[in-house]
């Protein structure tokens, strides 16, 4: 049986509890800097997500940020920073609704196919990146967040009433056409005025079980793991290493693609200019704070959507709602200090354990041989 590691235990939580506390803490010095009460409006976020059409939205929040912070996670696990997840969640968003809208088959293949379109979309656009870094060595860092740039011009241009995009009478907007109602994924009616929980959200859920078995008990999961720690270690015994990383970045980008189909497909039925961005920069966040553990990276995705929708009514209190960005950014800084932090700590307690193991060993031999 393997023996419980408590210091291994305590140095895991330590990170995302140590830049939790200090985010909220710096919130509360930036209120109280500029004249506000730092706790009420905590005490109001907190008083709202009590509401049940708050917990619906929280709820099926959490299940967009979870889909793509995954997308994130499985790149990290392979130390690959992908910073294209919102390029990618919105070009696959709009192709599939495309695709959606122009077509009309039985409910489950009508489902199947968008979801399958949004998957290629996104595993293609990641695709390249991971291309680049392999056959030429160009960071995947730089790659993905020049293909953002691209593909925010691309969809304003597939938009166009002259290209894919439609224009409602009467609407300055710009949309893909609506989806057959065959296409709506069924979601959970809550009530009259609560709204529905997406149906998505259960498959986002879903896919964080597969994430955690992939890498956690599949050869895949432990040459992906492998290659993320040493690439020259994993080539050395028989690993793929290129192969590995354009795996990788399609499955990331894939799994980026399917996090804009709970809004699709349980909402809007429409990609338009005024569907969601900004998505795949939270995610970033979102899987830092959950060390890329499917487990923590859902709860620290149900943070990001309280923080959000728990606080749509505090400007009416006479509390600014970016209170809850500034504390989002706060969080982003506080998760790479408290990270550093935490390491270093480890890396000395580890020395240090080491040092304790040796000088317990060399009294043992002594006393051996005093006995002898």
């Amino acid at each position: 049986m393997k023996k419980f590691d408590k210091d291994k235990l305590i140095i895991g939580a330590a990170g995302p509890v140590l830049a939790l506390v200090s985010s909220f803490v710096l919130t509360m010095l930036v209120l109280l800097a500029t004249g506000l009460d730092p706790i009420e409006p905590i005490r109001l976020m907190i008083e709202n997500a009590g509401y049940s059409d708050i917990q619906v939205l929280i709820v099926n929040q959490t299940g967009i940020y979870y889909l793509a912070a995954l997308g994130v996670a499985l790149g990290f696990r392979m130390n690959l920073f992908n910073i294209g997840v919102d390029g990618q969640y919105r070009l696959a968003a709009m192709v599939s609704a495309v695709v959606g809208a122009s077509v009309e088959l039985p409910g489950p293949l009508h489902i199947l196919l968008i979801v399958l379109v949004a998957m290629l979309t996104g595993a293609f656009w990641a695709g390249i990146a991971g291309i680049l870094k392999t056959s030429r060595g160009v960071s995947e860092v730089v790659s993905t967040i020049m293909l953002n740039a691209i593909a925010t011009s691309l969809i304003a241009w597939l938009i166009l009433p002259k290209n894919l995009g439609v224009q409602p009478a009467g609407s300055n907007d710009l949309t893909t056409g609506k989806i057959a109602e065959s296409g709506w994924f069924p979601g959970i009616d809550m009530g009259q005025g609560n709204g529905e929980i997406y149906g998505f959200t259960f498959v986002a859920l879903a896919l964080g079980v597969v994430y955690w078995f992939a890498l956690n008990r599949t050869r895949f999961g432990f040459d992906l793991r492998a290659t993320g720690e040493s690439e020259s270690a994993a080539q050395a015994s028989g690993v793929d290493a290129k192969k590995m990383i354009l795996t990788s970045m399609l499955l990331s980008g894939a799994l980026a693609g399917l996090s804009g189909m709970p809004t699709l497909l349980g909402d809007t039925h429409t990609y338009s200019l005024s569907f969601p961005v900004g998505v795949g920069f939270t995610a970033i966040t979102i899987a830092l704070l959950g060390r890329n553990n499917p487990v923590g990276v859902l709860f620290a995705a149900l943070l990001f959507a309280f923080l959000d929708k728990a606080s749509s009514s505090l400007d009416v209190e006479g509390y600014p709602k970016e209170i809850t960005q500034i504390m989002q950014g706060i969080i982003v800084i506080a998760v790479v200090v408290s990270y550093e932090l935490v390491r270093r700590y480890g890396t000395r307690r580890q020395q240090q354990k080491v040092g304790e193991e040796l000088a317990a060993g060399g009294a043992l031999k002594t006393d051996k041989e005093v006995s002898a």
